[in-house]
């Protein structure tokens, strides 16, 4: 499959932090044809191995996305929740969504609300339920719910609501079926709550012990008017080799081998420096006893909105540096 249809099939499954069930299942169904070996963690992270005699490096792509869980049914049959990941009730204003059993809504301020300075519990989500007891036999107070909206392209550009971190699944699935003779061990591991503290990539590092470690994910940009200069990447320049953020400051030497390696393959990069939020890196370099850890990013535009854009172009620079990585 390429890159468009894999992200198109992952933004049809459900998967927010702590409900990673939907999004698992089909990150499996489409890597076992191309893996050694498939197994699931008790926290839920998937690992997918393929076979090689040298070091082993683990690539974490997290599968979890932001979204919210109820808290309350109001009499009206209006809900109140509470969010799971970094959500900020302005960015998510009249955003439809959808929850795992297929019920849809729509998230919304209350008219009161000062837009500007807009707070979670001033908001609800309306599913048209007449009252309390019809909302009951919609949703639960526990059920989970994300941003509903299409995978959309114009050109090279993909706007969806999770490219955070569906890209960066989907780049993994691209390079495992890519990976013709792997001179590493390798372990591409699915995570899950990353979103809330890097929850399963601290698990998965733990277990597959890695020599070394590479997080592929989205990327903060300095190419929208008005930046304020938390990224370092522009869309359409092509794969960007992480060198920190604030959860990591990447191995040195990780960094060069990516570097090296992009220009031995002619492969377009960048680098990678946010001044703010993290990866599964942050958690891998720490396990046991330190791992060598670096990054591979796909810059993305609106990061935890439900328009995140980014370039198509870009993840495929993206698969071809992972490929060449497992394969050096």
């Amino acid at each position: 499959m390429e890159l468009l249809e894999i992200l198109e099939a992952l933004n049809e499954t459900h998967g927010p932090s702590g409900d990673e069930g939907g999004v698992r299942a089909k990150i499996e169904e489409l890597a076992r044809p191309f893996a050694d070996e498939v197994t699931a963690d008790t926290l839920g992270n998937l690992i997918v191995r393929k076979k090689g005699d040298g070091p082993r490096v683990m690539f974490a792509a997290h599968m979890d996305s932001i979204g919210f869980i109820v808290t309350h049914i109001e009499k009206e049959g209006f809900l109140r929740v509470g969010r799971l990941g970094g959500i900020a009730p302005k960015e998510a204003a009249y955003a439809p969504v959808r929850f795992k059993n297929g019920v849809r809504g729509v998230f919304v301020p209350e008219e009161k609300a000062d837009f500007g300075k807009l707070k979670l519990d001033e908001c609800f989500i309306d599913i048209g339920a007449a009252n309390e007891d019809e909302a009951k036999k919609l949703v639960r107070v526990g059920d989970t719910c994300i941003y509903d909206g299409p995978v959309r392209v114009t050109g090279d550009r993909v706007t969806a609501p999770y490219l955070d971190d569906r890209m960066a699944c989907a780049v993994l699935l691209c390079a495992l079926e890519r990976i013709t003779r792997p001179t590493r061990d390798l372990y591409l591991v699915f995570t899950v709550q990353e979103e809330v503290g890097l929850r399963g990539a601290k698990t998965a590092a733990w277990w597959a012990e890695p020599d070394v470690g590479i997080a592929v994910d989205v990327t903060d940009v300095d190419d929208t008017p008005g930046s304020e200069k938390s990224g370092t990447t522009k869309l359409g320049r092509g794969a960007a080799v992480k060198v920190m953020d604030s959860s990591v400051i990447c191995h040195p030497q990780v960094v060069a081998k990516l570097e090296e390696l992009a220009e031995k393959e002619d492969i377009p990069v960048q680098r990678d420096i946010m001044r703010a939020g993290g990866t599964d890196a942050g958690a891998i370099h720490t396990a046991r006893l330190g791992v060598r850890t670096g990054g591979i990013s796909i810059p993305c535009r609106y990061i935890h909105t439900p328009a995140e854009t980014a370039s198509l172009e870009d993840g495929a620079a993206c698969v071809r540096l992972t490929v060449a990585f497992a394969q050096q």
